[in-house]
């Protein structure tokens, strides 16, 4: 696949689409997916696998939030590894099964996931950690998932869309069981070079594995690079570039570039109220001056950022940034405050203490140097937020910062746009997150860069509303063409044209 040029289009990198196949232009909505579904007879039962059940949000977790739409459009059957009670019936049109995965096995599946994998995958400057007892575990949650495949599959063939890092090995382990499945797995994390891939001692079987699917999907084209050039150079697989495919021990596996989105029209928007409300209502939780207060005090502008607390959000480089924002403009003491939203970290206990301590020093720092009276310029807010406050907080915010050093996606970018139906407050994006390519009006930075940032910042905090309207109107447009229901037509798209081929 092509680099994309400077100044593309997110609409150039849609394949052009088929007779049957879902329009690549205009909106794509709940109503537009279920006629297209009904008209090209393309609707089928689904069995998804996740770590999560859908509507899980701990620790910051997303996927399971971007794939619902997917599930909900289609029926059939949702299988969580890690879910608090048993099967459940839902009003959506799917069944929700929770696996009875001992909680020992579950907790060494998932530090092999997020103490290796996630700091394999990421440039997170955090050494994963490989241990052949995690490992193992993982191999057998990632088996005992592929039962359960097979058990709810039964005589019928349904769509397989196998979520996520945490089950590598699922794809090929389900194969085994079901040697004529259409398997689709999702990697919503990103997809390192091939010599930072190759130090895992047991990525031959996690390639393997992946290489089990049918389609294989990544939320970025070079994420999709990336993993080509390693099963090539580690496993010697013969690589169509033209097709985007791969074929290894005589099965083809199409590698396809799936950038990740939110719904649209915003489901929250109607859940909570206006921007105008929630800016009242936040400013007040967070003890700052009410716009346009009588006592004259200054208007003071509030940057919000919500993010997991690990070490790929960039959130050191994040205060640091806003610490040199008030030394090189001190216009912005006591007129501007950042609130930081941070879900528990997921990394190794060791690692989030470090990182906790690190950020509260330079906090205490900044709050020490640039406090006005009570008024601190940085607050930390640990918890797993409630989404209806995450959306509150980014509907009342001057702008959003989201300064990720590696990210796959990173949709907090595409909710703060989405939550924007009064088209004002300023996107600060990291050019290292998956949205940079798509959200080209944001104010992208490099989060390395702390003085250019703090410039960024600086920038933001001044942008005239004219400019503000303007920019988050195209912001808008595109997460409204490129919303999560066009990301699940395009995958359910691929899966029927290769039922149909096969």
């Amino acid at each position: 696949m092509l680099a994309r040029p400077a100044s593309a289009s997110p609409s150039q990198f849609i394949r052009a689409s088929a007779p049957g196949e879902p329009d690549a232009c205009g909106t794509w909505t709940a109503e537009r997916l279920e006629h297209w579904l009904r008209s090209s007879t393309e609707r089928e039962p689904v069995i998804v696998v996740a770590q999560r059940a859908p509507g899980a949000r701990r620790g910051g977790n997303r996927p399971a939030t971007a794939v619902e739409p997917l599930i909900r459009a289609c029926s059939g059957v949702w299988i969580a590894a890690e879910d608090p009670g048993a099967a459940r019936e839902s009003s959506d049109p799917f069944r929700v099964e929770g696996l009875r995965i001992e909680e020992d096995d579950l907790q060494a599946a998932k530090a092999f996931a997020h103490e290796a994998l996630w700091p394999l995958c990421h440039r997170a400057h955090v050494k994963p950690t490989f241990r052949a007892d995690d490992f193992t575990t993982y191999w057998r949650v990632n088996a005992q998932v592929a039962d359960a495949v097979d058990r709810e599959a039964g005589p019928a063939s349904p769509l397989i869309l196998v979520q996520d890092y945490h089950f590598a090995l699922a794809p090929l382990l389900i194969r085994e069981r079901r040697p004529a499945s259409r398997i689709v797995t999702f990697w919503h994390i990103p997809w390192p070079d091939w010599q930072s891939f190759e130090i895992c001692p047991w990525g031959q079987h996690l390639l393997e594995g992946l290489l089990g699917s049918s389609i294989l999907g990544f939320q970025t084209p070079l994420d999709c690079r990336n993993f080509i050039e390693t099963v090539e150079r580690c496993l010697g697989a013969h690589i169509d570039r033209h097709q985007e495919a791969v074929t290894y021990e005589g099965r083809q596996v199409l590698v396809r570039a799936y950038p990740a989105s939110v719904r649209w029209p915003d489901w929250w928007a109607s859940c909570v109220p206006d921007a105008a409300v929630c800016r009242d209502s936040i400013r007040q939780q967070l003890r700052l001056p009410a716009s346009g207060a009588s006592s004259g005090a200054p208007h003071v502008r509030l940057g919000i950022g919500v993010d997991r607390l690990d070490h790929t959000k960039g959130l050191e480089e994040k205060f640091l940034a806003i610490e040199r924002l008030l030394e090189c403009y001190p216009e912005f003491r006591g007129r501007f405050v950042f609130a930081q939203l941070a879900a528990p970290c997921h990394e190794g206990p060791a690692v989030c203490r470090e990182l906790r301590a690190r950020l509260h020093a330079i906090r205490d720092r900044v709050n020490r140097a640039f406090a006005v009276g009570d008024l601190q310029p940085i607050q930390l807010l640990e918890d797993s937020h409630a989404p209806s406050y995450v959306n509150m907080c980014l509907r009342a915010a001057d702008l959003c910062y989201v300064g990720s050093l590696h990210d796959g996606m990173h949709l907090v970018a595409k909710e703060f746009v989405a939550a924007r139906d009064d088209e004002r407050g300023v996107l600060v994006l990291s050019t290292f997150a998956g949205a940079a390519r798509e959200l080209t009006d944001a104010l992208v930075f490099n989060p390395y860069d702390v003085d250019g940032a703090a410039s960024v910042l600086a920038r933001a905090l001044t942008m005239a509303d004219d400019e503000q309207r303007d920019r988050m109107r195209r912001l808008r447009a595109v997460v409204a063409e490129f919303s999560a229901w066009r990301w699940a037509a395009q995958i359910l798209s691929d899966a029927a044209r290769l039922r149909r081929q096969r």
